[in-house]
């Protein structure tokens, strides 16, 4: 009998214009900052990252919630930014996450790994939690949706101008210096594991990737070509398309995008 893999039964989730809490409809393709409760804290500027494929707690976080580093466990691999730089990891921890909508709340179990980098966010939030949470994204909306233990949906809203705050500085900071070796630490087998600062080292290829903050490091992209601007609900709704198109391949692309205009922010 052929086994059949496990597929968890996620509740219909839908948003509306009334999800949408922000300060500026007109702009909305900011950052998910958003609050997260661990321990006694409540943690602002949480950065939720569908591009991360790992969650991390930032060094200066961990200190200031004073966690004992015994905690901690040991971690050997690196991380691979956007650009290709190589962060070191002081290890991972598992750690309760609680996040609330008023008085309902979710709570799951998040491993995080602990990286010393210098950034405007406390926390990085990546696939594996945002899977654990069955939670959906909506950029335009500014808000994420996830079941709760009960069925019901919870809504956690992002706090618009934190957002920009926390965007515009990480324009300014200065990154650390990163570990440029293209190589990491392999782990040993437990049979041979000698005490940590003994153990000899064995290298391969890194292939841990994350995508730390990608808006604050890529280029912005420019078109080659002329653009000409075509409206979808009014002058203030509207759109570029190459020049370079073919006429009726233009019209359909206009049908298509007017066709699923609420799609976009």
């Amino acid at each position: 009998m052929n086994a059949v893999a496990f597929r968890p039964r996620m509740p219909p989730i839908t948003f509306t214009d009334e999800d949408f809490k922000g300060v500026d409809y007109r702009q909305q393709d900011d950052p998910m900052v958003i609050a997260v409760d661990i321990d006694r804290f409540t943690i602002r500027k949480t950065l939720v990252d569908q591009g991360s494929s790992v969650d991390i707690l930032y060094c200066k976080t961990f200190k200031a919630m004073r966690m004992a580093e015994a905690k901690m466990m040991p971690y050997d691999d690196h991380v691979v930014g956007f650009s290709g730089e190589r962060v070191g990891t002081k290890g991972y921890i598992d750690l309760y996450t609680t996040f609330r909508e008023g008085k309902s709340t979710r709570t799951i179990k998040i491993r995080y790994l602990v990286i010393d980098a210098n950034t405007s966010y406390n926390i990085l939030l990546g696939r594996p939690s945002i899977n654990r949470l069955m939670a959906i994204v909506s950029t335009p909306h500014l808000a994420m949706k996830f079941p709760s233990r009960s069925g019901d949906i919870l809504t956690v809203h992002v706090d618009q101008k934190e957002a920009r705050e926390c965007y515009a500085e990480s324009l300014r900071v200065e990154p650390l210096r990163a570990d440029t070796s293209p190589l990491r630490v392999r782990k040993s087998s437990r049979k041979k594991r000698s005490p940590r600062k003994d153990r000899p080292r064995e290298i391969e290829p890194t292939m841990a990737l994350v995508d730390l903050d990608p808006r604050a490091t890529e280029d912005r992209l420019e078109a080659r070509e002329e653009l000409r601007r075509v409206p979808l609900l009014d002058k203030e709704h509207s759109t570029v398309v190459g020049t370079a198109l073919a006429v009726v391949e233009a019209e359909i692309m206009h049908a298509a995008l007017k066709k699923n205009i609420d799609m976009f922010a």
